[in-house]
């Protein structure tokens, strides 16, 4: 049965690219994960590779013609859609293979781009069982990337065969991701390759140990060790026999946490079972300074993960600088009070960051170059119209940083439902991942758990952000010379000093913080 590749998200913003060679021809049998075609898009050259072991049918497009991101790329049949003979096998594979019948199809489930440059994601919950009958659309499990967790639906009724991951294991985008019969296709086919890893980590499972005293090699469970280059270049880094290793996903393929499970599971290359050599206890790692004590290792993944390649990668290319001034917030906490009861009745929940948000989109129409983006050697900058305006979040999974789509355009009211809804979302750590992407600039609201002067680092690819401190009640001089009380808040910027000066960020704060605190002016500029 032919299948149509689809060609997916190849790039932010791209729509099409063009088909700059072929690397194989209609007839030929392909392996999963080989190139099969380069393409060029606008900013780079791009490998497509299979995503199932299969024969090539047809090559929907010629050499220099134009692919389009979603239709189909090339159609080939997939290994194992095609009832094969029945094969004698030395191995025994055990009853409880599924059988063939002939109205079901065994159909995997191909994990699809979930979001911007997201290529793995980490299984929170599984909501079904193997077993269990599902309808399409029906939520199949919970998946955390390193932006947002994300519900993953079934695209079919069925029913679920194969889960190819644990609760935290950590998925590939691309890759099946779980496998279910679907009622009323074609014939199921039984999955040769697989049942033979099945029966052949049975076997090994059940062999018992010869001798106390014997040094036993691992066995061998994964004869074909179907693994990526990226993968066989992790397993010789750490010295480990990928025949030794199970695989998780289809047909017994290895993955990189696979070889970490494997390790984590002390199944080492060889296995000394003297009785004269006490197993050592690797619950804790003992202090060599002076023997007491012990340390914990956690990996660092999802938000945290992504936070910190995001960071590293805005201070390695980004020449950042701050500028720290200070607002009076003391006439729009008076503005905020009188209205937070009137809209509180009409369900709006008025707080100050939508005042903050407006007032920036307001300067940024007097200083575009604050909601602008530039290339990566520094030679186009690009300018938005419209203002995607992002506030960080501290969520129960990390920083998130959802954003406020076309700010310039919405009122303050408008603005407040938006960041009720966004920080609603990102506490819980569901934030979309739309609400995630474009965002041109940031709002940093650290003042919120104390602190009142940060160096904010930028959102890349944005080109400023700024870190609001908590709001203090200090004494200042009125235009009288009289000492008044004052609701005082710091505000520390950081800007891209490859295309923002001192000057320019000095007066675009100065027009931000007029608004700020004359509310009569903000809304004379919205008018």
């Amino acid at each position: 049965m032919a299948k149509d590749f689809i060609l997916p998200d190849i790039g932010e913003g791209i729509v099409e690219c063009e088909v700059v060679e072929w690397l194989v021809a209609e007839g030929d049998t392909v392996a999963e994960d080989q190139p099969i075609c380069d393409v060029m898009t606008d900013k780079a050259l791009v490998q497509i590779p299979a995503v199932h072991d299969g024969v090539i049918s047809k090559l929907y497009y010629a050499k220099g013609d134009i692919a389009l991101v979603h239709a189909p790329l090339f159609a080939m049949d997939v290994a194992g859609d095609i009832p094969l003979p029945v094969v004698e096998s030395a191995v025994n594979v055990e009853a409880d293979t599924p059988a063939v019948t002939s109205d079901e199809q065994l159909e995997d489930f191909i994990l699809p781009d979930i979001g911007e440059g997201i290529v793995e994601c980490e299984i929170v919950e599984w909501l079904v069982s193997e077993g269990d009958k599902i309808e399409e659309d029906q939520a199949v499990c919970d998946v955390m990337t390193d932006k947002a967790l994300v519900q993953i639906p079934a695209k079919y009724t069925g029913t679920v065969v194969k889960l190819f991951y644990a609760k935290g294991d950590v998925a590939q985008v691309h890759s099946p991701l779980f496998q279910m019969s679907i009622a009323g296709t074609q014939a199921n086919v039984v999955d040769i390759n697989d049942a033979l890893v099945k029966a052949q980590t049975k076997a090994v499972e059940q062999k018992p140990i010869e001798s106390e005293n014997k040094v036993v090699s691992a066995p061998v469970i994964n004869k074909k060790a179907v693994a990526s280059p990226a993968v066989r270049r992790k397993a010789r880094e750490l010295d480990v026999d990928l025949t030794t290793v199970p695989g998780s996903g289809k047909n017994g393929r290895i993955y990189k946490e696979d070889i970490a499970q494997f390790i984590k599971s002390e199944v080492p290359n060889s296995i000394d079972t003297s009785p004269l050599q006490p197993a050592a206890d690797k619950s804790t790692s003992k202090n060599p300074a002076n023997g007491t004590g012990g340390s914990r290792v956690e990996p660092i993944k999802g938000i945290k993960a992504a936070m910190a390649k995001q960071m590293v990668a805005s201070v390695t290319t980004i020449p950042h600088f701050t500028f720290c001034d200070e607002i009076d917030l003391t006439n729009l906490i008076a503005l905020r009070s009188d209205l937070k009861e009137q809209y509180k009745q009409q369900g709006v929940k008025l707080t100050m960051m939508p005042f903050f948000i407006k007032a920036l989109s307001l300067a940024m129409k007097e200083f575009p170059v604050l909601n602008s983006k530039v290339n990566d050697d520094c030679t186009e900058l690009t300018y938005f119209d419209d203002h995607n305006i992002g506030m960080a979040v501290d969520s129960k999974i990390g920083l998130l940083v959802p954003n406020i789509k076309q700010c310039q355009s919405k009122s303050i009211v408008e603005v407040a439902n938006e960041v009720s809804r966004l920080t609603d979302s990102a506490r819980e750590g569901r934030v979309s991942p739309d609400d995630l992407k474009g965002g041109t600039i940031s709002i940093s609201n650290i003042g919120a758990l104390g602190g009142t002067i940060a160096t904010p680092i930028i959102n890349k690819p944005e080109v400023a952000i700024v870190a609001l401190g908590k709001l203090q009640h200090l004494p200042r001089f009125d235009g009288q010379g009289q000492v008044i009380s004052a609701a005082i808040m710091q505000v520390s910027w950081s800007g891209d000093h490859r295309v923002i000066d001192g000057g320019t960020i000095a007066r675009f704060n100065n027009l931000w913080k007029s608004y700020l605190e004359s509310p009569a002016k903000m809304m004379m500029a919205m008018s």
